[in-house]
């Protein structure tokens, strides 16, 4: 009996951690689709790849996941560039990829 309980929670343990990565990587592939419609480039493949985990701690001091993620996007539908996102939970912590495009005046005088 003791090892029906044990195998219930380890299915309970990995379940719990396999939601927790796609519902990651579904935040991940809003935030890389919002970036590139906000920067007006294409999102290439529509998708992100995960490229890692590890453990952190939280602002709070909590153990939690840190996972990264890989997305391509392209400005003229030739070239391809590689953006980068680090999720900490549902937070993002860091972010490389498309920038919104600004005009910034240039002072003569």
């Amino acid at each position: 009996m003791p090892s029906l309980i044990l195998l219930m929670i380890a299915g309970a343990a990995v379940f719990a951690y396999w939601n927790a990565a796609r519902a990651a990587a579904e935040h991940a592939k809003q935030l890389g689709r919002d970036a590139c419609a906000a920067a007006q480039v294409m999102w290439l493949d529509e998708s992100v790849h995960a490229a890692g985990i590890r453990v952190r701690r939280s602002e709070n001091g909590r153990l939690g996941f840190e996972r990264s993620f890989r997305f391509e996007y392209s400005y003229d539908g030739v070239d391809r560039h590689i953006g980068r996102m680090v999720l900490r939970g549902e937070k993002l912590v860091s972010f490389i990829g498309p920038a919104k495009p600004s005009a910034t005046p240039i002072n003569l005088h």
